[in-house]
């Protein structure tokens, strides 16, 4: 670590932009002892020694926070570790990833949220917050020791990826979390409908001969949870949600002022089904890539509120695992690299949301749901802090990632947007290209 990034700082020139503020505005901001001091200080304010960084062309923005990255440490470190996967979120703007309880052991007991949070504050990567197990070894019969875990640290609960198919559980920890005033995530999906699925269940899939998975696998399982959420009030998050139907039920409820919140993955903004006409497993993620109509409805949902949240998806596995034909390859993909380029190509270049939607999206709705901090530049916060060329174009090249998976299913496509300075706690812990900032 340089001695300049960890200096007071000034960020000037920028267009800086805060849904939780409501700003858009051409600004200046001055970060003192990690900590965000002023929007548009005077020179008088600004220390003589302070580092000035020119954000000119540039969007400054609260970092991102992802709500819900495998990051596969401990057991199966082939496919990531923490240092990797956190590693990873900086390059994409991340500041903040909340990781997933599949690793194994899983996360469902307080040794296991310490070790994830060890390994972390020693990576030096983005801040990783725990989800912890919903059930014991997630198996979705008994539940975890909830009220354990939350002392130990985790900030959620949930057996993701795998979804929970245990009613009973389900509600009877929806009830039991508020006591801790902390969020339940669940992937919504049927397991007996999905089993054996490798692809969206349509047109496509019958073409190609593929066992499909269904949306009423997605569909039931929304309807249950949100049906829960409402007898018990508790806080629920559903997502990532891929379908028609889970946007509808969505939509429905909220409209009856149940407090339940959803997210959804970049590839299920930008691809549809007919990738997988080419049985190249790096198509092969969960949720799967679903026809034109559920991008569309996918896309409105997002743009007009009904889904709150832009989620990662970040599946990381092996190359090894993934060259294996399309019926055994895994589904997984690596998209913390990729999701603020992703939305901003798909979304905010076709005019579909603006840029205080997207960071909403990506970073203070985030952070709101999990309950961590971030999600905003008011003085006196940490200084979580990503700095966008909104400009930029580059190609996708799953090889020169910073994380272990090289998988993506936007592999060779052209973006646009790139992460150029990620900052954490004020330290500026990313640099695209260190010949372009002007530190004084």
């Amino acid at each position: 670590m340089n001695e300049s990034a960890k200096r007071d700082l000034l960020i000037e020139n920028a267009r800086l932009v805060d849904p939780s503020q409501d700003l858009d505005l051409s600004a200046r901001l001055l970060v003192i002892d990690g900590c965000v001091s002023k929007i548009n200080p005077t020179d008088q304010e600004v220390p003589a020694a302070c580092a000035r960084l020119d954000a000119m062309g540039r969007i400054v923005a609260p970092g991102l926070v992802d709500l819900g990255a495998e990051l596969r440490e401990p057991g199966s470190e082939e496919d990531e570790t923490i240092a990797s996967g956190s590693h990873a979120a900086l390059a994409g703007g991340f500041t903040s990833v909340l990781c997933c309880s599949s690793t194994r052991p899983c996360i469902d007991s307080p040794g296991a949220v310490e070790f994830v949070r060890q390994k972390a504050t020693k990576a030096r990567g983005a801040r990783v917050h725990v989800i912890g197990c919903l059930s014991k070894g997630r198996e979705g019969e008994q539940m975890a020791e909830l009220g354990l875990l939350s002392v130990a640290g985790a900030v959620a609960f949930s057996d993701a990826p795998k979804s929970m198919p245990n009613d009973a559980l389900l509600k009877r920890a929806l009830e039991y979390c508020r006591m801790f005033n902390l969020p339940i995530f669940d992937r919504p999906e049927v397991p007996e409908l999905a089993e054996g699925g490798m692809m969206h269940d349509g047109q496509v899939s019958l073409v190609l001969g593929l066992k499909g998975l269904p949306t009423e696998a997605e569909d039931l399982a929304v309807a249950r949870d949100v049906r829960l959420a409402e007898a018990t009030a508790g806080r629920l998050h559903v997502g990532p949600v891929s379908t028609m139907g889970a946007v509808d039920m969505i939509r429905r409820v909220k409209s009856r002022g149940i407090d339940v919140t959803a997210s959804v993955c970049p590839h299920n903004l930008c691809l549809s089904d007919i990738q997988l006409r080419s049985f190249d497993s790096k198509y092969k993620v969960h949720p799967p890539l679903r026809s034109d109509k559920h991008v569309e409805t996918l896309r409105n949902a997002l743009a007009d509120g009904t889904i709150d949240a832009i989620q990662s998806g970040h599946m990381p596995r092996s190359r090894e695992k993934k060259m294996d034909d399309l019926d055994l390859s895994p589904f997984g993909e690596a998209s913390l690299e990729t999701t603020l380029a992703t939305t901003i190509t798909y979304m905010v270049a076709k005019q579909l949301i603006d840029w205080k939607t997207a960071i909403e999206r990506l970073s203070t709705a985030p952070a709101r749901i999990a309950g961590v901090p971030g999600g905003t530049l008011k003085p006196g916060v940490p200084a979580d802090i990503v700095i966008i060329d909104p400009e930029a174009t580059w190609t996708v090249d799953g090889t020169r990632f910073r994380s272990n998976c090289i998988s993506s299913p936007l592999d060779g496509h052209t973006l646009q947007g790139k992460a150029t300075h990620t900052i954490v706690g004020g330290e500026i812990r990313y640099r695209l290209q260190p010949e372009l900032e002007h530190l004084a």
